[in-house]
C-alpha cells in the first residue's frame, strides 16, 4: 500500500521541475547550502564564508537552488537571506518514493518466483 503526500499528489512535479531539482542536488556545495538553509536562514554573504570560493561563485550556487525552487531569498536591508522551500524537496521525495515502491514490488515478485520454484523441486 502506498502512502501519498497529498500536497505532492495534488500538485505533481513536471519533468522539467524534477530535472532542475536533481541537477541542483547533484553538487555537494549546493546540498550543503540547502542543509544550512533548512536549519535556518543565512545571508548569502554569511554562506560564502563556509566555502573556499568567491562570493560570486556561492551566489551562482544559490541561483541554481533558487531556479530549482529549493530555496527562496528574502531581502533584509542590504542582505539576501536564504530559506529552504520544503515543497520542492517533497516533490523529489515523492518521485524517489515511487521508485522505491517499484523496486520493492520487483523484489517481492522475485521472492515469490523463487519460493514457487523451490516448492516444485523434489
Amino acid at each position: 500500500m502506498l502512502t501519498y503526500n497529498y500536497m505532492v499528489v495534488d500538485n505533481p512535479a513536471t519533468e522539467a521541475e524534477l530535472d532542475r531539482i536533481f541537477r541542483a542536488l547533484a553538487d555537494v556545495t549546493r546540498r550543503d547550502i540547502l542543509r544550512r538553509a533548512l536549519r535556518g536562514g543565512e545571508s548569502v554573504s554569511a554562506l560564502s564564508r563556509h566555502y573556499s570560493m568567491s562570493l560570486p561563485a556561492v551566489q551562482k550556487h544559490v541561483a541554481v537552488l533558487e531556479r530549482a525552487a529549493l530555496i527562496t531569498k528574502e531581502r533584509r536591508g542590504r542582505e539576501r537571506i536564504v530559506h529552504a522551500d520544503g515543497s520542492a524537496i517533497s516533490k523529489a521525495v515523492a518521485l524517489l518514493d515511487q521508485y522505491e515502491a517499484m523496486w520493492i514490488d520487483r523484489v517481492d515478485q522475485m521472492v515469490a518466483i523463487l519460493a514457487a520454484n523451490e516448492g516444485g523441486q523434489p
